[in-house]
C-alpha cells in the first residue's frame, strides 16, 4: 500500500543505497527516517533500497548493470558534479561513495538548491543538507520535468514533523547554526579529526 496512491507514476528509477538497515520505526531510539516514507510513496518497481557497506560486480550484478548505464546518474555533491538542472542515489556516508569503484561509473550529479530542510524533527549537520527524501522528491521533479512530484512527495514528511511536533518534539535547528551561536549541548570532541570538521562546520566550509 503506497502512501500517495496507484496514479501517482513516475520513469524513472531510484535506486537507495544504505549503510545500515533501519526499521520504519524504532521508537526506542527515537530514530524517524524519511527512506521508508520514500519506499511507501514511490511504486515498488521505481524504488528500490538496498542494505551495505561495500558493493562489487560479482555480489551485486544489478549495480553493476545500473551504473554502466549511460542514463544513470549519481546524486552525491563534489567538487566534479554537474548540476542536476543543468544537464539518483543518495548516500548518507562518503565511505559508500568513496569506497565502491562502482560508483565511478556514473556521472555525478549535485542539487543547487536554495530551500531549507522541511525535516525540522531532525539535526541536520548544516543548514543546507536535505532529507534523502527531499533530495529525492527535488531530483525527481527536475528529472521527470513536473514540480507536482516534488509537492507530493514532501506531504508524508510534513505530517509525520507535524504529528511529532503535537506529541513533545522539539524542532531541530542544525549543527552549523548552533556551533556558530555557541548553543552546541556537547562538548567539543578531542578527536582530531572530528574537531577539525566541527571547525569547517562554524566556517560554513562545505566538508
Amino acid at each position: 500500500m503506497h502512501v500517495i496512491g496507484k496514479d501517482f507514476k513516475i520513469n524513472t528509477l531510484l535506486y537507495r543505497y544504505n549503510y545500515t538497515y533501519v526499521p520504519a520505526c524504532m521508537c526506542e531510539n527515537k530514530v524517524l527516517r524519511t527512506v521508508p516514507l520514500l519506499a511507501a510513496c514511490l511504486p515498488q518497481d521505481k524504488c528500490k533500497v538496498k542494505i551495505g557497506r561495500r558493493f562489487s560486480e560479482e555480489r551485486d550484478p544489478e549495480l553493476s548493470t545500473v551504473c554502466r548505464k549511460s542514463g544513470t546518474l549519481i546524486l552525491y555533491p563534489g567538487a566534479e558534479a554537474a548540476n542536476l538542472e543543468e544537464f539518483i542515489l543518495d548516500s548518507p556516508a562518503k565511505d559508500i561513495f568513496y569506497k565502491n569503484s562502482l560508483f565511478r561509473h556514473p556521472k555525478q550529479v549535485q542539487l543547487k538548491t536554495s530551500i531549507s530542510s522541511q525535516y525540522v524533527i531532525r539535526m541536520q549537520p548544516t543548514n543546507r543538507c536535505l532529507s534523502t527524501l527531499e533530495c529525492a522528491a527535488v531530483a525527481l521533479s527536475i528529472l521527470e520535468k513536473n514540480n507536482y512530484i516534488q509537492e507530493t512527495l514532501l506531504r508524508p514528511l510534513q505530517a509525520l514533523c507535524s504529528f511529532q511536533l503535537q506529541h513533545g518534539a522539539q524542532i531541530r535547528l542544525s549543527k552549523e547554526h548552533l556551533l556558530k551561536n555557541g548553543l552546541y549541548p556537547k562538548p567539543m570532541p578531542k578527536n582530531k579529526r572530528k574537531l577539525r570538521k566541527m571547525e569547517l562546520l562554524m566556517n560554513s566550509v562545505k566538508i
